[in-house]
């Protein structure tokens, strides 16, 4: 009889506890939320581009960006730029990533344009690996 007790007894124990750690965890979500203020990365790199500040890094942020976010208007227009800077150094999926958000608007010489570019650029690849 005491066995039936105390297994009773810590069944309703278990069960009891078992919801009690996740109201706690939305509770502390909370709190943290009401600290910290949400920061809306895009906008704030958009406005540092405004203001004149031209990089790669920055023009490949925001393309990726827009680009991942399926906004291929914005990315299109980014990507421009970023080619506008430089495109010897850049990595093949920029144009790849370029030319398809080019397709998206309905500028398909461009975009024909830009890979064939990769095209080129992935020969000039394949022969400097050949050679080593």
């Amino acid at each position: 009889m005491k066995n039936y007790i105390f297994l009773y007894i810590t069944l309703v124990a278990i069960f009891s506890f078992k919801g009690y750690p996740q109201n706690s965890k939305f509770y502390v979500t909370d709190k943290i939320s009401d600290k910290y203020a949400y920061v809306d990365v895009i906008k704030t790199y958009e406005r540092v581009a405004e203001k004149g500040y031209k990089s790669v890094d920055l023009f490949k942020k925001i393309g990726d960006s827009y680009f991942f976010n399926t906004e291929l208007e914005k990315a299109a227009e980014w990507y421009c730029e970023l080619f506008a800077m430089n495109t010897n150094d850049l990595e093949p999926e920029y144009y790849h990533q370029y030319a398809t958000s080019l397709k998206f608007i309905g500028q398909h010489d461009k975009a024909n344009e830009i890979l064939e570019k990769l095209k080129q650029k992935s020969k000039v690849i394949a022969k400097t690996k050949n050679q080593k």
